[in-house]
């Protein structure tokens, strides 16, 4: 995709506000998430946002049955054992680690952004919101970036100084692809469909999935990918445009292309044509919200985990 020319090879067009990831203003976000915090619960119900890895014995007792050899004498139910005259014990629901696993993408072509903030930069802040919104109800954030080529993961964060680890790592992990598009031309890779392979790798059954990406270079391996995923996961989409995608104004334009090319690209006046990466969400029926990169982290925020509740509701 040929990008405006906000893109740049040179150090000083990445060195401002919005290029660039601050981790002290993505802990500022943690505000937003004490607002709503998240819905999009896991099977069980219980805040957090996602079923994880099995963590021991729940609270909820489903079923009161003999005792029998190896049973923990602490689950014995003392009515049921004296109304029978003998041994019963109570079994509990499985109770498991809540964690919501999110997935920045940070390919090349993310890279990039006229108004306020790269596309990249709008994507960790949409995600970074989703990430306390977990917190927030009692569960856990784990992270799966795409960056530089490579695909790397954090494990499930719990608590502020957990997620302080999380986002240092997501702010590392931009500043490489950063680095990563000034040394060299980078080839177009679909990012998302990586992630989402490896969410498949990561994530537990019944798990809530968050992507962050604007899909430019999504193939039929994304397609494959979230089908797939879809199958064992609460899967969303979390689609960042640029102010300039979502309202291109007629005139011409100076652009960027991935390969290096520089040249000028007109916009014709009238209505736009309906967003091809839109139509294919709705085609493989992935719940999604657009995020506006144009827009401030703050009225972006309380716009986006609305609409993501809302979609998923509509998925069920």
């Amino acid at each position: 995709m040929a990008a405006p020319l906000f893109q740049r090879s040179d150090p000083a067009a990445t060195a401002g506000e919005g290029a660039r990831l601050d981790v002290d203003a993505l802990l500022a976000l943690r505000h937003l998430a004490r607002e709503r915090p998240a819905r999009h619960l896991g099977a069980t119900t219980r805040p957090g946002g996602l079923v994880g890895r099995r963590k021991g014995p729940g609270l909820e007792i489903v079923d009161v049955r003999p005792f029998v050899a190896g049973d923990d004498i602490r689950h014995i139910d003392r009515n049921a054992t004296a109304r029978t005259g003998t041994r019963h014990v109570r079994t509990f629901s499985e109770e498991r680690e809540r964690v919501t696993l999110l997935l920045a993408d940070f390919s090349p072509d993310m890279l990039w952004g006229t108004r306020r903030a790269l596309r990249s930069v709008a994507a960790a802040e949409a995600l970074t919101v989703e990430g306390w919104r977990t917190l927030e109800a009692g569960g856990k954030a784990a992270l799966l970036i795409h960056a530089a080529g490579e695909v790397a993961y954090v494990p499930p964060q719990g608590r502020e100084r957990g997620m302080a680890r999380l986002l240092g790592r997501l702010a590392r992990a931009h500043d490489e692809a950063l680095a990563a598009s000034r040394r060299a031309a980078v080839p177009a890779e679909d990012g998302s469909a990586l992630l989402l392979e490896a969410a498949l790798k990561a994530g537990p059954r019944g798990a809530t999935v968050l992507l962050a990406s604007g899909l430019d270079a999504a193939g039929p391996r994304f397609d494959r990918a979230a089908l797939a995923l879809m199958q064992r996961a609460r899967l969303a989409c979390l689609l960042v445009l640029d102010r300039f995608e979502i309202e291109p104004r007629a005139g011409l334009y100076p652009f960027l292309a991935p390969n290096g090319a520089r040249g000028i690209g007109s916009v014709e006046a009238g209505a736009q044509p309906p967003d091809p990466r839109i139509g294919r969400l709705e085609r493989l029926g992935l719940p999604f919200a657009v995020v506006d990169a144009g827009l401030a982290a703050e009225t972006a925020g309380r716009g986006v985990e609305e609409r993501v509740d809302e979609r998923f509701a509509r998925a069920r």
